[in-house]
């Protein structure tokens, strides 16, 4: 169990500094929100523009694929699982996400709205700060990692013998009398 517990633990510290990558690829590959000052607001330019579900619809996907990568490679290096395993593999998700949203954030547009519309000008079009709107996508990298992680335990995972298997012919034997 020692064991078990220790290879689950380095699994959730993998797991979640992969999250910096995450992070990386939500600020890089997000749609830009562009907001327009004037002399007493800031502004959407588009009003009815799709770049802020955009941000949280990239997020989303990104964390899925890392959620499904990540447990194809846990179940490649490991394919006993375990209860242990499965932990790892959701907390670790977890807090990657948790890791990428802030790396996301940071790398981002600066969170200071006025202070960017000043700097720019009035009238001047501007990038709003990366945010994420649907907290909900901070689980999208564990369900995908649990979902994936089952199916292929489910599909090639060692199997428990069966117990009304006979250990002598190796045919069917009778069930034991109640």
């Amino acid at each position: 169990m020692k064991t078990e517990v220790r290879e689950a633990a380095v699994i959730t510290v993998a797991v979640a500094l992969t999250g910096l990558l995450l992070g990386v690829l939500w600020w890089w590959l997000a749609p830009h929100v562009p907001l327009i000052a004037d002399d007493s607001a800031v502004y959407l330019k588009d009003t009815e523009g799709e770049q802020a579900i955009g941000v949280d619809g990239t997020f989303t996907l990104l964390a899925l694929a890392f959620g499904a990568v990540s447990a194809l490679v846990v179940f490649l290096v490991r394919r006993r699982g375990g209860v242990p395993l499965v932990v790892a593999l959701a907390v670790g998700g977890f807090l990657g996400s948790l890791i990428a949203w802030r790396i996301g954030v940071w790398l981002g547009p600066t969170q200071n709205v006025v202070a960017h519309a000043k700097a720019v000008g009035k009238g001047v079009t501007f990038s709003a700060p990366l945010k994420l709107g649907a907290k909900g996508a901070l689980l999208a990298w564990t369900v995908a990692a649990l979902v994936v992680h089952l199916g292929l335990t489910a599909l090639f995972g060692p199997r428990d013998p069966d117990p009304y298997q006979s250990p002598y012919t190796g045919g069917p034997s009778a069930p034991p009398a109640a």
